[in-house]
């Protein structure tokens, strides 16, 4: 069984591949299956990036190649290592016609040529290697150097070149008594952790004397500049260990007590001068089986970044991060917010969390839903910034001198006004579970931190406070709010005023100076009021900004009819007779204005004596 890394795949070798060769994946529907001719024990077997050539390593001296291409004859071609003497160690696929073979004394990078079946040698250098690493993600070979080996040379590939990264010194526990090979490949592992490449270092027992149990020791590695130490996680025990990397946790397996701890290297530690100290962020916890029960982990391989294999049993298992369980493992909200917001999948758990600490069973003080808010707003504000400065880029045409410029990707973390009105605000209010005064307060608070934030806060969070208010008759809390602008002016908060004059008097003259320093929303008001059969409303607003004299009477008439109430007819239809002779000396309609059904209309129910009669003076 040979695992490749880039793919996460296993190729089953069966009698060195005479009887079958099987490639299998974890995402993989259909398997890829093969055979080929059995020239001894397969050491190393790996496919392109692509799968179009097969490598096959069976001799220390040289790596036979297959292509996979359609069409393409299926005879195999050899490359032996240019280095006399030198023994092949492995080798790594870097793009899908590109491979690295490394030696025990250097490294020699090739570009296969399938259809002439040769390969071109790029580059190599000559150094003395104990083993090697390799991380696809990063396209990164870590090289162990030196009689201790903890000196590692890394090198970088990317599209046909190969560049020399700053060699580092891995810091041993003490210092070793004789000069033979200090570091072991199995204490070390490179991954990538929010977008940094980091080679872990496995330290059995920690360099102060005081210090029990192993640690974990992360060590930067940029493309420029030198690696430094920059994280340790204190595991607190001793015996086997294993790691993975899964969502940007740093999860370390213990073997004696088959649990596992998880660190998170963005959540806050404390820095000894040199490096963060960081401990566990949750309880260990044993990993939950996947349908099949977990075999004996004494079996197992663990391979980077989330690979765990189980060689007695035959399985293969991509380790993930279950973030239901840590809502109740976390208890400080402010740092389960801080975890929950770095993790892949939060969106749905952060708004449960939100929903929880606003139930009548879990509800936190205010403070902790302030923080909680601060956190999420946070993130939500920077999305925004970087959406608005794209967008800024793209219209001012600047876009096609930088092809790297990309729209930002929004992540689950960004939890915005519509997902928390739809899934906690709204929901929250109508259950009624909590004090009113609570109530307000949590969504005064929300609006706060919008407001801290400088987010323009959206006209429903408003509407959500003003019929929480009017629910609980709290119209001077009303008045106030809006006296001091602590809801800013909108339309559709005017109009929901205008709706609550039937309860609230005052609120007609609040909506009328709210929409006056709008000044630009006069003819939707009305529109908004008449479709609500708000005849006398919108005609108390129309007067109240002094536009009645041009308004369309036919419009208002309809409404009136349409709202099926005689007397709101009647007062509506005298309204416009006395426009009339006010504006023309005459009460009847022009033909213009097209009303000859509503005069009817009001000739039928009150009598055509109920007609304004012309004044004359």
């Amino acid at each position: 069984i040979y695992l490749q890394d880039y793919y996460n795949t296993v190729f089953a070798v069966r009698s060195g591949g005479a009887t079958g060769v099987v490639v299998k994946g974890l995402e993989d529907r259909n398997p890829i299956s093969f055979r080929m001719e059995d020239k001894g024990e397969v050491k190393c077997i790996k496919f392109s990036l692509g799968n179009k050539i097969l490598a096959v390593q069976r001799t220390l001296k040289s790596v036979d190649f297959l292509n996979f291409i359609p069409d393409s004859p299926q005879l195999e071609y050899t490359q032996e290592c240019k280095t006399k003497n030198a023994n092949i160690l492995g080798f790594c696929w870097t793009s899908s016609t590109e491979i690295v073979f490394i030696t025990d004394q250097g490294i020699e990078f090739y570009q296969v040529l399938p259809e002439k079946r040769s390969l071109k040698l790029l580059k190599n250098q000559s150094i003395n290697v104990n083993w090697y690493m390799y991380c696809p993600e990063s396209s990164v070979i870590l090289l162990s150097t030196t009689v201790l080996g903890n000196v590692l040379q890394p090198f970088y590939f990317k599209s046909g070149t190969m560049s020399k990264l700053s060699k580092f010194e891995i810091e041993l526990p003490a210092a070793p008594k004789s000069s033979k090979l200090s570091l072991s490949e199995r204490d070390i592992a490179m991954a990538t952790i929010y977008g940094q490449l980091y080679v872990l270092y496995l330290r059995h027992h920690s360099r102060t004397s005081n210090s029990t149990g192993a640690e974990v020791v992360l060590y930067h590695l940029p493309r420029e500049g030198s690696c430094k130490k920059t994280h340790i996680l204190k595991l607190n025990r001793t015996g086997k260990f294993a790691l993975n990397v899964v969502d940007n946790l740093v999860v370390v397996h213990h073997q004696d007590t088959e649990t596992s701890v998880i660190f998170d290297i963005k959540l806050k530690g404390e820095f000894d001068g040199s490096a963060t100290i960081h401990q566990f962020v949750l309880p260990p916890r044993s990993i939950q089986p996947y349908q099949i029960p977990v075999a004996d982990s004494s079996s197992w391989i663990v391979f980077q970044p989330d690979i765990i294999i189980s060689a007695s049993e035959g399985y293969l298992w991509s380790l993930q991060v279950k973030l239901e369980p840590v809502v109740n493992l976390l208890l400080d909200k402010g740092k389960l917010m801080d975890f929950l917001l770095q993790r892949r999948e939060c969106k749905m758990v952060i708004l449960s969390v939100c929903s929880q600490m606003l139930s009548e069973t879990e509800r936190g003080s205010l403070s902790v839903i302030a923080t909680v808010f601060d956190k999420l707003n946070h993130e939500y504000k920077k999305y925004l910034e970087a959406e608005q400065s794209y967008t800024m880029v793209v219209e001012a045409g600047l876009s096609r001198s930088n092809p790297l410029l990309k729209r930002p990707v929004r992540t689950q973390a960004v939890i915005d006004q519509s997902d928390m009105y739809t899934h906690v605000l709204s929901v929250f209010t109508e259950k009624k579970e909590a004090p009113h005064k609570f109530t307000i307060a949590v969504l005064m608070e929300y609006i706060r931190s919008l407001n801290q934030f400088q987010i323009a806060v959206q006209h429903y969070l408003y509407e959500l406070v003003i019929k929480t208010l009017v629910q609980h008759n709290l119209f001077y809390m009303l008045h106030q709010f809006l006296q001091y602008h602590v809801l800013s002016d909108s339309k559709p908060l005017a109009c929901l005023l205008l709706s609550l004059e039937s309860i609230y008097p005052p609120a007609h003259q609040l909506s009328l100076d709210m929409l006056k320093r709008l000044s630009t929303a006069n003819d939707e008001i009305v529109e908004v009021l008449l479709s609500k059969h708000q005849v006398l409303a919108a005609l108390r607003f129309i007067r109240g900004i002094g536009g009645h004299d041009s308004i369309s009477a036919r419009k208002f008439l309809d409404a009136a009819k349409q709202a099926e109430d005689d007397m709101l007819f009647y007062t509506i239809f005298r309204f416009f007779e006395q426009r009339n002779q006010r504006l023309r000396g005459n009460p009847s309609f022009t033909p213009g204005e097209h009303c000859e059904e509503h005069v009817t209309f009001f000739k039928q129910v009150f009598g055509e004596q109920a007609l304004m009669k012309p004044t004359t003076f």
